[in-house]
């Protein structure tokens, strides 16, 4: 089977607070060609991030596949709020970086 990285074919992997208790993530397609062809993979699912993030399936708050603008969101909670003593990533700007690699079959 062949396959492409998703940071091959996304336009946008990012991740930014979504408050201070949560950060959300957008991947985002430049055509519906590409997100559809990512959807409907069903590689990227709430039980994937749980396991690409080792988090249980309950922390991730928000998973949406938004048609209109070409891209999946989700959103998870923080182990701790956004600046207090020990937060790595104080904009959750840096937590992305696992989705890149994720293989999407083509």
């Amino acid at each position: 089977m062949t396959t492409k990285r998703l940071a091959d074919i996304a336009k946008t992997i990012r991740s930014k607070n979504a408050g201070v208790d949560k950060i959300t993530f957008d991947i985002i397609f430049r055509t519906e060609d590409e997100y559809e062809l990512v959807r409907r993979s069903g590689v990227i699912t709430r039980a994937t991030i749980s396991e690409l993030y080792n988090l249980r399936q309950d922390r991730i708050t928000d998973f949406e596949e938004f048609d209109p603008a070409f891209a999946i969101k989700f959103s998870i909670l923080r182990d701790r709020p956004s600046g207090s003593p020990g937060d790595p990533d104080i904009f959750g700007a840096q937590q992305y970086a696992p989705l890149m690699g994720i293989d999407i079959p083509i």
